[in-house]
């Protein structure tokens, strides 16, 4: 959309033209539910995954799981429209956000960094002295600064 002299544009418009990444709550173990029907519709998603054991009917096998259970990632330049097409997908309870026009976003960095985690195939394990909220300075491996 072109302006004349520059004038700003509604921060409306410009938040629907721009694809940002946005996070999908999904219902328990619907993750990947979720992520297949909005997929086979041509939206960008991502559903960040890892191994894990699980025990099955006394058996134990290695199975991939969400890294963050009921939770998945939807970049899109949100309109109206898009925003009520994934809504329709079966086991989502909601786009985190407080309106269809106001939706929570996720850095392009978190989400790159959560890209590069994963790729560098260093197991996940979390760190046993962290308080929720707290900062924390990573200096050596994929995540360094």
């Amino acid at each position: 959309m072109e302006t004349k002299g520059g004038e700003a544009l509604p921060e409306i418009v410009t938040e629907s033209v721009i694809p940002r990444w946005r996070v999908l709550w999904t219902h328990s173990n619907c993750e990947q539910l979720v992520c297949d029907q909005l997929a086979a519709k041509g939206f960008d998603l991502f559903l960040p995954s890892v191994e894990a054991w699980s025990r099955r009917g006394g058996v134990r096998r290695l199975s991939r799981v969400p890294l963050f259970g009921g939770y998945l990632f939807l970049r899109h330049a949100m309109d109206k429209a898009s925003y009520l097409e994934v809504y329709k997908a079966r086991g989502l309870v909601r786009i985190l956000g407080e309106r269809w026009n106001q939706l929570a976003v996720v850095p392009d960095s978190e989400i790159e960094a959560i890209q590069r985690f994963l790729g560098s195939g260093l197991p996940i394990l979390p760190y046993p002295y962290l308080r929720e909220g707290q900062r924390v300075r990573i200096t050596r491996g994929p995540l360094a600064d």
